[in-house]
């Protein structure tokens, strides 16, 4: 398993165990952080990550949550806890005061839930020691999934993944990278999380799909990107200087790829969702998907 969602009665939602040699977005921002580091740890939630800070990789651990039930999961993982609302603009005054600088700051999958994600991000920057550098997780609303939610009129909020019903912000690849530049970071290491539509939380809409609406959806090549993992570090120092939009996208392994299409497709669909599509089907189709969509997708994606 690549990761696991615990099925106890008193888990939290964000917990979750990690295996480190895989392609989940933990496991590269573990490996992306390294051994025996000083880590501040940004919305820890649990401490599904912070465990394995601490534990595997040896580091140094301070953690940030606001929940209540995941400050109490989080405690024994981290040398210290701090309840702070990264909604408060003097949150890392309050952490550089108390614990000074560190070698990685960590937001994983955390600035979508913040309701000014560039003033976190400068927070974050500024509890950088002379080495240090930011990781970042971030959801990639761009995914042909998420354009399928919205072609079939429904924005399809749930208890997780992309359109977590907490998400308050959304990020296309050219957003992540506008959102760590405007901090003048520069992106030294990234890697995608991909996933085709049928290994995610939205199989069954994708399936329902016309072919033809499927094939203009994923002209995007960024389509299959699930989520952006990246470090940052500040302007100048930078070594190498990434640009997102260059990079290849590569498929998962096929194991990988089963593994998740059997975990999402056996994910019932609620028994309250409107499963009606709005989009033409017969003759009206053939003219709609052709050409309307298909214009577009020229139009948008070359």
């Amino acid at each position: 398993m690549k990761m696991v969602r615990r099925d106890q009665e008193n888990t939290h939602k964000y917990e979750y165990d990690i295996d480190l040699d895989s392609d989940v977005a933990p496991a590269r921002v573990l490996r992306m952080v390294g051994r025996g580091k000083r880590v501040l740890e940004i919305g820890a939630g649990p401490g599904s990550i912070t465990r394995h800070l601490s534990g595997t990789l040896g580091c140094d651990v301070v953690a940030l949550e606001i929940d209540p039930e995941a400050l109490e999961k989080l405690k024994p993982f981290a040398r210290s806890v701090y309840k702070l609302d990264l909604n408060d603009a003097a949150w890392h005054q309050q952490i550089e005061q108390l614990e000074g600088k560190f070698d990685v700051v960590i937001a994983a999958d955390v600035l979508e839930h913040v309701y000014d994600p560039w003033s976190v991000l400068g927070g974050m920057k500024a509890l950088l020691s002379d080495e240090g550098s930011v990781v970042l997780s971030i959801p990639h609303v761009g995914h042909s999934a998420v354009a399928a939610c919205l072609l079939d009129e429904d924005f399809q909020y749930g208890p997780w993944g992309l359109l977590d019903k907490t998400h308050i912000r959304f990020f296309g690849i050219k957003n992540v990278q506008n959102l760590i530049r405007s901090q003048e970071l520069v992106i030294e290491q990234a890697e995608f999380v991909v996933r085709s539509p049928e290994m995610t939380e939205f199989v069954h809409r994708w399936t329902r799909l016309p072919e033809e609406v499927k094939q203009a959806l994923e002209r995007n090549r960024f389509s299959h990107v699930y989520q952006v993992v990246t470090r940052s570090v500040p302007r100048e120092r930078a070594v190498n200087n990434i640009d997102l939009m260059r990079l290849d996208v590569s498929p998962p392994d096929k194991k990988v790829e089963l593994y998740w299409r059997s975990v999402m497709s056996s994910i019932p669909i609620e028994d309250t969702r409107d499963t009606r599509s709005t989009i033409r089907d017969g003759a009206a189709s053939s003219d709609l998907v052709p050409g309307y969509i298909g214009r577009l997708a020229r139009r948008v994606f070359g």
